[in-house]
């Protein structure tokens, strides 16, 4: 199953239903002469028919902590983290909970708005209700990332375990 989620904007103030401004923006990346290569570089990833609906149910939870639908005070994002949560982000750098919590704290407050674009989404089963949800994520049409989320189905709901953002480089 191939899921493409509508690009939209992300403004820390806004509480409603992401808005997405562009409304027919699409992204395309560019491929150089050395196209087949990277198709062969690439893995095939299929999500597994019976993941479908967990594939849908967390897609619609990224790109994490910028979803206002599922909350944006400390407190709903505390709830949406194990207590052990960390994240690595684009630079390599390894994030704690706090850490996390904290920049999110600072840029909510500041106020900003985003377009994002989520697409090439899969989802894999670690554990007894433990997944992997991968996905490629554009930013602002400019900054193109891959993205790994962990997740967890508890009883409080689904929490996010870890995380990690890769740059994705031009080649």
């Amino acid at each position: 199953m191939c899921l493409m989620l509508a690009p939209f904007q992300f403004n820390s103030k806004h509480r409603g239903p992401a808005v997405d401004p562009c409304d027919q923006f699409r992204y395309s990346l560019r491929m150089s002469a050395l196209e087949p290569w990277f198709q062969e570089m690439e893995p095939t990833l299929v999500t597994a028919p019976e993941l479908e609906g967990i594939l849908v149910e967390l897609a619609s939870r990224e790109p994490i902590f910028h979803r206002p639908e599922f909350g944006l005070t400390r407190t709903e994002l505390e709830r949406m983290t194990v207590e052990d949560f960390w994240e690595v982000g684009a630079s390599g750098r390894r994030y704690s909970r706090k850490y996390v919590l904290d920049v999110l704290d600072h840029r909510l407050a500041a106020g900003h708005t985003e377009v994002w674009e989520t697409r090439d989404f899969y989802c894999r089963k670690l554990a007894d209700s433990v997944y992997l949800l991968t996905f490629t994520l554009l930013q602002n049409n400019e900054r193109l990332t891959r993205r790994a989320t962990i997740w967890e189905n508890t009883a409080d709901g689904w929490k996010i375990v870890y995380h990690q953002g890769t740059v994705v480089l031009e080649a």
